[in-house]
């Protein structure tokens, strides 16, 4: 029997580490590094002495404005046809 993997649950509030941050932001790692240091992704916070994470409220906050500039493009894609 095959089993399929899950898709990945955000969970509600809390903390995410890096890897599964880029379970829900399909980019890399080095890209992510460079979005953080632009403005254009969350900073991490510190979890501990050598832990960091990224809020659940951020990572949200990052997928709604994803998907808010996408289908703006979408909308300015069908305006120009």
């Amino acid at each position: 029997m095959v089993q399929s993997n899950p898709s990945p649950a955000l969970p509600e509030t809390g903390f995410l580490r890096l890897r599964q941050v880029l379970q829900f932001i399909p980019v890399g790692r080095s890209r992510w590094y460079e979005g953080v240091k632009t403005g254009e992704y969350p900073p991490p916070v510190n979890l501990g002495p050598r832990a960091k994470g990224y809020r659940v409220a951020d990572i949200r906050a990052l997928i709604d404005r994803i998907n808010e500039q996408a289908a703006n493009e979408r909308a300015i894609s069908r305006a120009g046809e």
